[in-house]
């Protein structure tokens, strides 16, 4: 499939196409909308296939690849669901590693977040990239099915499958002891929400487009943030609490970092689709490596 742009379609295509990756359309509704759209001899389903994620576009690190060494793992969660299983990535060398916990968007462990705990693996860190669909059946292979499964999710019990997934990393005996969170999306708000819970066990932390915790959960954050942002008109749902905060990270003297990609969608990390902006995404990509380079490895 030829891959395509986010300026090859209208902004309203990629806001509807948002607002039904968020659950907020159901598909009839969105293939319906697009067919305003559908000129030239292109049909609103090709319009539709043309959005959906292509994960051949994304693997950067091949699963293979001699440098690392991956498997599946569990963590017991009493807290949340019982138990969660993800993918566990660290380089194929050495014994001791600082740590980075992968958080996925609202579709669960896919391929595209797989890639990502690779990259962190070449990079030197052992990953562990959790799967909040776990107590649902795990990522089913699609997005489409995975997004329907997200919401089956008690969503409190995986928030407290996801601190498990941390504490476990911190603990594991591959891991330095110091670990840093990353998460797109679902995943961004996950890393706001465990620099909240986390304390003094989490180093540092780079949410992606996540949406923000209030000012009184903020106040109780000590892991320094590096915050990445699309363009707040292309992204108003999380780019409107930008401002607040800021606002409350400086009012508690917190230690962050915002970044604000002009022009870029949200999602511009995910290289799977048409919102992927490779400038930004390579430049935030390595802002975070320097970050975590300075809190985690560091």
């Amino acid at each position: 499939m030829e891959r395509k742009q986010a300026s090859d379609y209208p902004q309203e295509v990629l806001d509807l196409f948002h607002e039904y990756q968020h659950g907020d359309m159901s598909r009839r509704d969105f293939i319906e909308k697009l067919q305003k759209f559908a000129v030239g001899g292109v049909t609103a389903m090709a319009i539709y296939e043309s959005l959906k994620p292509n994960y051949a576009w994304a693997q950067q690190v091949k699963t293979d690849d001699a440098r690392i060494k991956a498997s599946r793992e569990t963590v017991q969660s009493p807290e949340g669901n019982g138990h969660i299983t993800g993918y566990f990535v660290h380089p194929a060398s050495g014994s001791k590693f600082p740590g980075v916990i992968v958080i996925h968007e609202n579709r669960g462990l896919n391929p595209y977040i797989e890639d990502v705990a690779r990259r962190f693996a070449l990079a030197g860190y052992v990953a562990y990239a959790p799967d909040g669909l776990t107590s649902v059946g795990g990522y089913p292979g699609d997005d489409e099915k995975g997004a329907a499964k997200f919401r089956e999710v008690n969503g409190p019990k995986m928030l407290e499958d996801f601190v498990a997934s941390a504490k476990w990393l911190k603990a594991n005996p591959l891991c330095t002891g110091k670990i840093g969170a990353v998460g797109f999306c679902f995943g961004g708000g996950i890393v706001n929400q465990l620099a909240v819970r986390l304390d003094g066990d989490l180093a540092a932390g780079a949410p992606f487009y996540g949406r923000q915790p209030s000012a009184e959960d903020t106040a109780k954050i000590t892991a320094p943030l590096q915050l990445h942002y699309a363009d707040p008109a292309k992204d108003p749902g999380v780019g409107n609490g930008i401002a607040p905060f800021v606002a409350a990270l400086k009012a508690n003297h917190k230690v962050y970092e915002e970044y604000v990609y002009d022009g870029a969608q949200h999602g511009f990390h995910n290289d799977t689709t048409p919102r992927y902006d490779e400038a930004a995404a390579k430049l935030a990509w390595q802002r975070t490596l320097d970050w975590f380079g300075k809190y985690v490895k560091g």
